[in-house]
């Protein structure tokens, strides 16, 4: 039975570190398409998904990535703050605050 124990955490020692956790995959990168296009089309339409009137088009990656900034700058705002975004809708949860942050960081890739 010791053998058997001593076997199996060897085994384990020696596998583990070779395990995927979700550490790591919360670290994978954020992209336009699989990410933030979605978000931009759930939280930002009808307005700006298509453009609408006088507002900023927001409809694709080129327009986007000019005005990440700005964006991550207004939705991080308290509503009733001037400039808050997504106008008369509630403030967005951090995790997707932070989604557009990290794919800030990443640099922005399609």
């Amino acid at each position: 039975m010791k053998k058997l124990t001593l076997i199996f955490v060897i085994t384990a020692a020696i596998a583990l570190p070779f395990c995927k956790t979700s550490k790591k995959a919360s670290g994978s990168k954020v992209t336009y398409d699989a990410s933030i296009q979605p978000l931009v089309m759930n939280n930002c339409s009808p307005c700006h998904f298509p453009p609408k009137g006088n507002k900023k088009p927001l409809d694709n990656y080129d327009s986007v990535k000019v005005e990440i900034s700005d964006i991550i700058e207004r939705i991080k705002k308290t509503p009733g703050d001037k400039g808050f975004m997504p106008f008369k809708h509630d403030k967005l949860s951090d995790s997707t605050i932070n989604v557009f942050v990290k794919w800030q960081k990443d640099g922005m890739p399609k």
